[in-house]
C-alpha cells in the first residue's frame, strides 16, 4: 500500500533552490513595490494643485503617499 506524507509543505522548502527562489520572490516583491511608488508618484505629479487639494493632498505629500510613510 502507498502513503502519502500530508505533513510536509513544499513552501519555504530548505537548500539551495529554496533559497535561490526566496531571494527572487523578494527582488521581485522590491522591484513590485518601487514601480508601484513610481506610478503612483507619477499620476499625483500629473495632477493639478486644485485637484490636489481637492482629494486633500499638497505636493509636498506626493512623497510621502508613494513611499508608503
Amino acid at each position: 500500500m502507498a502513503a502519502i506524507d500530508t505533513t510536509r509543505s513544499a513552501h519555504g522548502s530548505h537548500g539551495l533552490v529554496g533559497r535561490i527562489g526566496s531571494v527572487i520572490n523578494h527582488l521581485v516583491a522590491a522591484f513590485t513595490a518601487w514601480n508601484d511608488a513610481r506610478v503612483t508618484r507619477k499620476a499625483l505629479s500629473a495632477l493639478t494643485d486644485r485637484e490636489l487639494e481637492d482629494i486633500g493632498l499638497t505636493r509636498a505629500d506626493i512623497d510621502r503617499i508613494a513611499g508608503g510613510n
